[in-house]
């Protein structure tokens, strides 16, 4: 697949596409129609492409710090699209400078250096300075270009549209049972883990210290049931169970945002692995003890309901 980072004008390019635009944030189930309709009336000599942003818009825009972090940061965005058959991802710098570019330049001054033959959005799709136009207005702009254009139906789970929005509120609500609903998998977070202070392996639960998930959309602090996927290598996974503890760990003073994760009946040594923790279903807010054995009591009880879960 490859991977064409667009600053501004992309470069002129007479490759056939089907392309799918969209900011895919987390490519949760609507954004999987989009994909399998531009899939299915994509020709024999057409490549299937995405046009997508590498900022989040209301990142850049608002500094809403709801969207600084991602539902699935570009190295596994691109993978997932790459399951999904795509072969070109034309990743945007999205700034404030191109936010204000009006929809007529943005199709026949930009689009139109590429050789496209049918755009596909959803029917909520709104594009140019200051959202101002729709679905009608890009088949207007395309039909000067001869480019087709197909709007898929918007995507509903339970009556309720689905929208990266939504499920980030409900990473943020520790609903992950409605997040898994629409993303259509668990919600998961890969880091590599790195040492700490080895304050569980003192109190006879090991954990694992996930690095480098600054990225990420964070959870709501708490306690969660999940899976561990161990990467030890491409062909090589592993998995176990786990219980997440998400937030700062306030019984020992914590004051940073760390996630841990103890795998049920798990030994070993895990440093410098790279690990995805999956996450279930939420078990209960994090918890500040009086002191060290109450925190221990609550972690066997923890395990405990963990494994009735299981079973």
């Amino acid at each position: 697949m490859e991977i064409m980072y667009v600053n501004g004008t992309p470069a002129r390019d007479d490759k056939p596409l089907v392309l799918v635009i969209g900011k895919l944030d987390g490519i949760h189930k609507g954004h999987q129609a989009l994909l399998n309709a531009a899939a299915k009336q994509k020709g024999p000599e057409e490549s299937l492409a995405v046009w997508t942003f590498k900022q989040h818009p209301l990142w850049v825009l608002k500094e809403d710090i709801r969207f600084k972090g991602s539902l699935l940061p570009e190295k596994e965005q691109m993978e997932v699209l790459e399951q999904f058959g795509v072969e070109r991802v034309y990743q945007v710098d999205f700034t404030k400078d191109y936010a204000a570019i009006s929809a007529e330049t943005f199709i026949m001054e930009h689009l139109s250096q590429l050789n496209i033959k049918r755009i596909v959005v959803g029917e909520d799709f709104r594009f140019g300075a200051g959202r101002e136009s729709g679905t009608d207005d890009l088949i207007d702009l395309c039909s000067n270009l001869n480019i087709a254009v197909t709007v898929v139906p918007v995507i509903k789970e339970n009556g309720r549209k689905i929208s990266s929005t939504k499920i980030r509120e409900w990473i943020a609500d520790g609903k992950m049972e409605s997040v898994q609903a629409v993303l259509g998998k668990p919600y998961s977070i890969t880091g590599t883990v790195v040492h700490g202070e080895a304050l569980g392996r003192k109190l006879g639960f090991p954990t694992i210290n996930m690095g480098g998930i600054e990225e990420y959309v964070t959870p709501k602090p708490g306690l969660y049931l999940g899976s561990a996927e161990i990467h030890h290598s491409p062909d090589h996974k592993e998995y176990w169970n786990v219980l997440i503890n998400a937030g700062f760990s306030p019984t020992v003073g914590g004051r940073v945002y760390r996630l841990e994760a103890y795998l049920i009946d798990f030994s070993g040594d895990l440093y410098d692995k790279m690990v995805s923790i999956h996450f279930l279903r939420f078990l209960r807010d994090e918890i500040k003890f009086d002191n060290l054995d109450l925190l221990v009591a609550q972690m066997n009880e923890d395990k405990a309901e963990a494994k009735l879960i299981l079973e």
